[in-house]
């Protein structure tokens, strides 16, 4: 009988276990708002790089212009936008799928070098500022 009594139980109690649960829930309810809303924020962030990819990749070939690299793209003449940002980006076109790239009218004058004008990437519900340099 004396052994019985002696013997300690291991293991969780009834209340424990409510109390974790309790926790968790509650954790969970804080933190799960915060993941839910993530994917819009990827794809204002990927509007965003697609910009600075443009207005980095105008800029680029527009120093390599004035060097006289043969690798450089003229941008020059009358141009359109969105065919202009396809024709510098590594991939062509394919690099543009599911954005676009536009300015205040469809096609900007760029028979000076090292005119700017500002262009608009949109992906259709995000938008994010670039820069188009021409070359001349």
């Amino acid at each position: 009988m004396m052994d019985r009594m002696n013997k300690k139980q291991a293991g969780f109690t009834l209340i424990e276990l409510v109390m974790v649960i309790v926790i968790l829930g509650i954790l969970a309810a804080v933190a799960v708002p915060k993941f839910v809303d993530l994917s819009s924020e990827a794809k204002i962030a990927a509007v965003k790089g697609m910009a600075g990819g443009v207005s980095s990749a105008f800029a680029t070939n527009y120093a390599a212009k004035a060097v006289n690299n043969t690798n450089a793209v003229a941008i020059n003449g009358t141009v359109t936008v969105h065919a202009a940002a396809a024709s510098i980006l590594v991939g062509g076109t394919g690099a543009l799928t599911g954005f676009t790239v536009t300015a205040a009218a469809a096609t900007v004058d760029c028979t000076a070098g090292g005119q700017a004008f500002a262009l608009t990437v949109t992906d259709g519900a995000n938008t994010a500022p670039a820069t188009l340099i021409c070359t001349g």
